[in-house]
């Protein structure tokens, strides 16, 4: 199979010599890196003294520009509801993903308690994860792009070894929104031993160990490593450890030591982001002294390093029970791994290295810089797609990426493009209607994201589905890819055991050419597909509430009053009238105050409805 590339600026085929570059799309911090001279090397930003850009997205009230970096981190302090941090942790996640951790943003979060992926609400406009991780990579983008004096429309873009498909998709969507063609999804451990070499060939193998605490995740991750196939042979962690967990047992020191009102500081969002950066200033401060003191609106915050190791041990104590059990998964011992590779800044705390160190009975690699070794190893396997590594074996992978349409004529990816052949993956869906028997499956070769604009490849029905009520039925849909390039799509209702299958050639028919023009509108179309994107997902969103309000109008009509019973009618008849029209962020805020007013009632209702059940009876 041909693999394309395509120069953006003249909307041709590119040579396979055109430069490739690696990025690290971090929590806390991203990165851009090269191959310059044969070596990798991370991008500094203009001023030239930082490869860090903070992974920090900011929306100024007066201004359509959107900042980010540096100039956005800044704006934590005074207008942190209008700041988006740590996004890298929303991608892929329902709000029920992150029920209990919500309150930790200082931005909104909006909670439909629905398994619908979150959305972040900025004044009145509401953004996806995509969209916000979109802008960091433009940035990253842009920095590259000044620094060669030429345009950049490839990359490789690493991400953690436990992300699922949806959070994978979601990064190549970020890619493509930014103007970029992602050619290959890496995971950050392979990347962090690619740059220390430990690719190497040798006829018996080894077993690395990537521990890799950053600024909001912690994992590690096993891997064996044979003629330079990377095989993950397990993974652990915590997506919500980091190093802004050590910040935060700072915080709750300092509020302790000086008897303040952890609400109070909570409630002043410009105080409690204040405090949040200096604690992470002593962080980094006691990595290199003995103790740290400042004063902040009147309290006193002071520490010295036994101190905050006494603080933070326990969380290291966690990320070494994850590595207890990432051997275990693994069916190793300590004895097994030959290498240990340090990766994230929070790995700069002398506690972690001591502690990592003493478990694993070896000194961790830690000469590269910490924050830039995934980044580095991104730029190597760009490199290596470049072509300019010959003695690496690049695989046959997918040309174009294949899925099915959706509700609205969505087109969903099953099997992204680039994917390596032999391919197998697969999703979970639901039927939309009560009662369906068929469901018709249409499958689609391209990259935008209405299949209109798609190339179909073919179609079948699942037939005798058991009838349901609407999301009930379980229909599992996997894409499999033999090593011809031939496609075998199966639909299977799990409860049931209906299936259906068909088989399909996906490339036939389709020129280097056509390819390189797919590709090519995709990227030149990217920001427009994500606008009809998100009003068709907000309009389905809005009939499957509509829906779900109908029912409950007319089974709860005895649980409400009269008032609720009208606010609730007219709020629906609100959502509505806007999911005629093309405002996604009106259908948005409907959607959240019809969500807002319900839940409590629906919560009423439940417990009347359990009270009459139980009436009478012994429990």
């Amino acid at each position: 199979m041909p693999r394309i590339a395509i120069n953006i600026k003249e909307g041709k085929v590119a040579k396979e010599s055109d430069l490739i570059v690696g990025i690290d799309l971090g929590t806390t911090n991203s990165l851009v890196a090269y191959i310059k001279d044969g070596e990798a090397v991370a991008v500094k930003g203009a001023d030239g003294k930082s490869t860090l850009v903070p992974s920090v997205v900011h929306f100024p009230p007066d201004s359509e520009e959107i900042l980010v970096g540096d100039e956005a981190r800044e704006k934590l302090l005074t207008d942190p509801a209008n700041t988006v941090y740590s996004v890298k942790r929303l991608m892929g996640k329902s709000y029920r993903d992150l029920a209990g951790f919500e309150h930790y943003f200082g931005y909104k979060i909006i909670d439909e308690d629905t398994e619908s992926l979150v959305k972040v609400r900025v004044r009145n406009k509401f953004y996806t994860p995509i969209e916000l991780s979109a802008q960091i990579l433009k940035a990253l983008k842009v920095r590259i792009e000044q620094t060669l004096g030429q345009a950049i429309s490839r990359a490789v873009i690493t991400v953690p070894a436990y992300f699922n498909d949806a959070q994978r998709q979601a990064t190549r969507d970020a890619g493509k929104l930014a103007g970029l063609d992602v050619l290959r999804i890496v995971n950050e451990p392979t990347a962090a031993s690619l740059a220390y070499g430990l690719d190497n060939r040798s006829e018996e193998g080894q077993t690395i160990a990537v521990y890799d605490l950053g600024g909001g995740t912690f994992d590690i991750s096993i891997l064996r490593i044979e003629e330079g196939i990377f095989e993950v042979l397990s993974t652990n962690g915590d997506t919500f450890l980091g190093g802004d967990d050590f910040d935060r047992a700072l915080i709750d020191h300092w509020i302790e030591q000086n008897g303040a009102d952890p609400q109070v500081l909570r409630q002043n969002k410009e105080l409690s982001q204040a405090i949040r950066l200096l604690a992470e200033e002593a962080k980094k401060n006691l990595s290199q002294r003995g103790s740290f003191s400042r004063q902040l609106d009147g309290m006193a915050c002071s520490i010295d390093r036994t101190g905050f190791e006494r603080l933070i041990r326990p969380l290291v104590s966690r990320t070494i029970d994850s590595c207890r059990q990432a051997l275990r998964d693994a069916g190793l011992t300590k004895d097994d791994i030959q290498h240990v590779v340090l990766v994230g800044g929070s790995t700069r705390v002398p506690l972690v290295k001591a502690e990592v160190e003493a478990f694993f009975g070896r000194k961790p690699y830690d000469k590269l810089d910490p924050d830039e070794v995934v980044a580095l190893g991104a730029a190597i396997q760009a490199d290596v797609l470049a072509g300019n590594q010959k003695d690496v074996l690049l695989l046959d992978i997918t040309p174009l990426s294949l899925g099915i349409e959706t509700v609205g004529g969505l087109m969903d990816v099953i099997i992204p493009r680039n994917s390596k052949v032999p391919s197998k993956a697969g999703r979970q869906y639901t039927t939309s209607v009560d009662g369906q028997r068929n469901l018709k499956i249409a499958v689609f070769q391209g990259e935008r994201d209405l299949v209109e604009n798609n190339r179909k490849l073919g179609e079948f029905i699942l037939r005798d589905i058991p009838p349901m009520p609407a999301g009930l039925p379980k229909i599992e849909i996997q894409f499999i890819i033999n090593a011809d390039g031939i496609l075998k799509v199966k639909a299977k209702e799990l409860r049931s055991g209906v299936e259906q299958a068909i088989d399909i050639k996906p490339s036939y028919g389709l020129s280097e050419e056509d390819m390189a023009r797919m590709l090519l509108d995709s990227i030149e179309h990217a920001e427009e597909d994500m606008v009809v994107r998100a009003l068709l997902e907000a309009r389905n969103e809005a009939n499957n509430i509509l829906l779900a309000a109908d029912k409950f109008l007319r089974q709860q009509a005895g649980a409400l009053s009269e008032e609720e019973r009208q606010r609730t009618q007219a709020l629906a008849d609100q959502l509505r009238k806007l999911t005629e029209g093309d405002d996604k962020d009106a259908i948005n805020r409907a959607i959240e105050e019809i969500n807002e007013y319900t839940r409590p009632l629906a919560q009423k209702a439940m417990d009347q409805t359990i009270a009459e059940a139980v009436k009478g009876k012994k429990i």
